[in-house]
């Protein structure tokens, strides 16, 4: 009986295959069986989370004019560079699943993927560059230091380049605000109004509450995500709380107590009404966000048609380099054969 091939195996043999492989805590890789509903959701989370370095560059790009100093200015604008390498590096991963980037882009700009909550608030002084770098960074490195241990290899491995930069991210915005509240009174005064406006749409960052998340538990069950939400929430209010100590902030939550018996930092009830809002498109900054991104897109068509001729032109190029080198091999075969010199 003639062995199938590969692509046309049973696909239980190949769930089966599959399963042993997450059960075993090694990686998927692209050219590997995996179920529909596997490439989906990872189609899905890793589109979102390239749309949301993309938009991401926006609330600090506006700053970079504006940053105080050309040292400042330099730091900015490396760290926004940084966010557009990251949103290439998972678009590409998404690539290795079948997406296409240019249908991405259009579902983004179009309304049909979202990219994080976070990033349609505004930036309303110099202050909340660097408790973005605290908080949302923070969170970030939360969120995605278990994902570079995530079920799918070209993931996983994208996130170790984007852990270390949005490491160095959120140290660069702490000292930021250690400057700061070294300052003047105004200086301190806009570093608490940044932290009292910041801090809870960066708990809503990890997403709703595990009840009411619908695909965490999938992820997790397929370990492309290890820790839910919640757990994640935990981890960024334990992590963050004697760092605003340390700083000489208050953190806007009069429920915030230290638990003796769990051993963490007791927290309130983010507003989750206003998460679904603002997913919803109805933040603050959500159509503004989209239609710069949509404008950029638009400008840029004239670089992406220029770079296609100009890969169509290194094409042909190299397709007549490789048509003469075949026609020299011939001649000096045929030269060979009768004994004449080549």
């Amino acid at each position: 009986m003639p062995v199938p091939e590969s692509g046309a195996e049973p696909q239980t043999a190949a769930q089966t295959r599959f399963d042993h492989t997450l059960a075993r805590d090694q990686r998927i890789e692209p050219r590997d069986w995996m179920p529909e509903g596997y490439r989906a959701t990872l189609v899905r989370q890793i589109a979102q989370h390239a749309h949301s370095e993309i938009i991401g560059m926006q609330p600090e790009g506006e700053w970079i004019t504006r940053a105080p100093s050309l040292r400042r200015k330099a730091i900015l604008f490396a760290k926004v560079q940084d966010e557009a390498g990251h949103g290439l590096y998972l678009y590409s991963a998404a690539e290795t699943l079948g997406a296409d980037r240019a249908d991405l882009t259009e579902r983004l700009i179009s309304g049909r993927q979202k990219y994080s909550s976070i990033f349609n608030y505004p930036t309303l002084s110099y202050a909340d560059v660097g408790v973005i770098g605290w908080f949302v960074d923070g969170a970030a490195i939360c969120n995605q230091v278990p994902l570079c241990r995530s079920s799918y290899g070209p993931y996983a491995r994208a996130m170790v380049r984007i852990c270390k930069e949005e490491s160095f991210h959120q140290r660069q915005g702490y000292e930021l605000l250690l400057t700061m509240m070294r300052g003047s009174e105004k200086q301190r005064a806009q570093v608490q109004d940044a932290v009292d406006r910041w801090w809870w749409p960066s708990l809503m960052m990890f997403g709703p509450p595990d009840g009411n998340s619908p695909n965490s538990e999938r992820s997790m069950a397929w370990r492309i995500k290890r820790h839910s939400n919640d757990e994640l929430r935990q981890r960024f209010v334990d992590m963050t709380v004697p760092q605003a100590e340390r700083l000489g902030v208050t953190l806007p939550d009069p429920e915030l107590v230290w638990n003796e018996e769990r051993e963490v930092w007791d927290f309130g009830t983010p507003d989750w009404s206003e998460l679904q809002r603002v997913i919803s498109g109805d933040g603050p900054c959500n159509q503004a966000r989209v239609e710069r991104r949509r404008q950029a897109h638009e400008d840029g068509a004239w670089v992406r048609e220029a770079a296609a001729a100009h890969a169509a032109r290194q094409q042909d190029r190299q397709a007549a380099q490789d048509q003469q080198a075949a026609q020299d091999r011939q001649t000096a075969q045929t030269a060979q054969l009768k004994g004449v010199p080549a």
